[in-house]
C-alpha cells in the first residue's frame, strides 16, 4: 500500500541584500517543482528592533511582489535572542511565526528545489538535517579536550544520553562518530516545540558554555552545534530520513552560484537556469549583481569549466581558492 503523506508547510528566511534574491530564486525552483503543493510556503521576515542597527526586512518590492505572486506568505517575526551579530538565528527564532502542531521543513535560502517534496517519505516525528556536512566543529587543539569530551559536555548539560548518538561504524575521536548536521534543512511536526528548544539550547550553549568549549568558537557554528542536540532530544537522529531525497533528487543547498556551478549535478545546473529564464524572474534577478554575473553574463558556464564535476578536489576549500583564483568567487 502506497504511503499517506502528511501534509507539511516550508519555510525560508528572506530580509534584505542577498538573501531576499535567494529566496526569489528558491520560491519560483519550488513552484515550478511543486506547482500544486498541498502546504503553505512561508517567507519568514525579521523585523526592525534593537538587535539591528539598519531594517532587516526585504527592501526590494519587485522581490516582495514575484514571492507572493508564486503564492509565498511573508510573515513577520521578532528577535529576541539573536539578530543582527548573529543572523544564522533567523532559522531559530522564526519558527515560532508558523503554524503551532503543523509538520514543517525549513529550507536555507540558498537552496534549489528540484523535485516533488511531498513525495519524499518524512516522518515528521522523527526530526532530521542535513548530513551534508564537513567537519567543521570542533576544532581540536593539541591540547584542549577531544570530540568526545567536548560533545558529551554539551549532551551532559541537557540531560540527553551521549551514547545512543555515537555512529560506532566509525572509530573513537573521528568526528562522523558524533551526530553533526548541516542546519541547511531540518524538519519536524511542531515548529513552536522545535523552536523553543533550539532556542534554548543555543542560548544557553552562547551564555553559559561548557568548560570543555573553551578553546572553540560559536560564530558562526551555534547553530550546527544545537542542532544536533535538539534532533537527539526529539528522538530523531541521521538514519530519520532515507538518503538521497534532501540534498539528492529533490533539493540542492548549493550555497553559493560559484559552488553550484563548479560542483552541483548538471541537473541542478539544468534547474537553475530553466527557473531564472522567464523574463518576469530574470528581470527580479539580474539586479543583484553576482546572479546577473553567474547565470546572465556566462560566469557560471566559466566557473563550471574549471572542474572536472567526476573528479572534484575532496575539500571544499580547494574549490573556493581556484574559484577566488579566477576571480569568480560572487557572493
Amino acid at each position: 500500500m502506497a504511503r499517506k503523506a502528511t501534509p507539511f508547510n516550508v519555510m525560508i528566511v528572506g530580509q534584505n541584500g542577498r538573501l531576499q534574491y535567494e529566496a526569489a530564486l528558491f520560491v519560483a525552483s519550488f513552484r515550478a517543482a511543486n506547482p500544486n503543493f498541498p502546504g503553505r510556503l512561508f517567507v519568514a521576515e525579521p523585523q526592525p528592533g534593537p538587535r539591528w542597527s539598519k531594517d532587516p526586512r526585504i527592501g526590494d518590492t519587485a522581490v516582495r511582489t514575484l514571492l507572493t505572486e508564486h503564492g509565498a506568505e511573508i510573515i513577520p517575526f521578532e528577535n529576541k535572542y539573536f539578530g543582527e551579530h548573529y543572523p544564522y538565528g533567523n532559522k531559530i527564532e522564526a519558527l515560532k511565526a508558523l503554524p503551532r502542531g503543523e509538520p514543517f521543513i525549513f529550507f536555507d535560502t540558498d537552496t534549489l528545489i528540484t523535485g516533488d517534496l511531498t513525495k519524499v517519505p518524512f516522518d515528521f516525528d522523527r526530526p532530521s538535517a542535513s548530513l551534508r556536512v564537513e567537519g567543521t566543529w570542533p576544532k581540536i587543539e593539541l591540547y584542549g579536550p577531544g570530540y568526545t569530551a567536548t560533545w558529551k559536555s554539551l549532551y551532559d548539560r541537557f540531560n540527553l544520553d551521549f551514547e545512543s548518538s555515537l555512529d560506532t561504524n566509525h572509530p573513537d575521536e573521528y568526528w562522523r562518530r558524533y551526530l553533526y548536521f548541516n542546519a541547511g534543512f531540518f524538519y519536524y511536526r511542531c515548529p513552536h516545540e522545535f523552536g523553543q528548544r533550539f532556542t534554548d539550547y543555543a542560548v544557553t550553549i552562547r551564555n553559559a558554555p561548557p568548560a570543555e568549549l573553551v578553546c572553540q568558537t560559536l560564530d558562526p557554528w551555534l547553530d550546527q552545534v544545537a542542532l544536533p542536540l535538539v534532533i537527539h532530544s526529539f528522538g530523531g537522529g541521521r538514519d530519520a530520513l532515507e538518503p538521497g531525497w534532501l540534498d539528492g533528487k529533490t533539493s540542492c543547498h548549493y550555497r553559493i552560484l560559484p559552488l553550484l556551478y563548479a560542483r552541483e549535478h548538471q541537473t541542478v545546473v539544468n534547474t537553475l537556469e530553466a527557473v531564472s529564464a522567464p523574463n518576469k524572474i530574470k528581470k527580479v534577478l539580474k539586479t543583484y549583481e553576482p546572479m546577473r554575473r553567474m547565470i546572465y553574463q556566462g560566469k557560471g558556464a566559466k566557473a563550471r569549466a574549471l572542474f572536472d564535476q567526476a573528479k572534484l578536489p575532496r575539500r571544499e576549500q580547494a574549490i573556493r581558492n581556484t574559484l577566488k583564483r579566477e576571480k569568480l568567487w560572487l557572493r
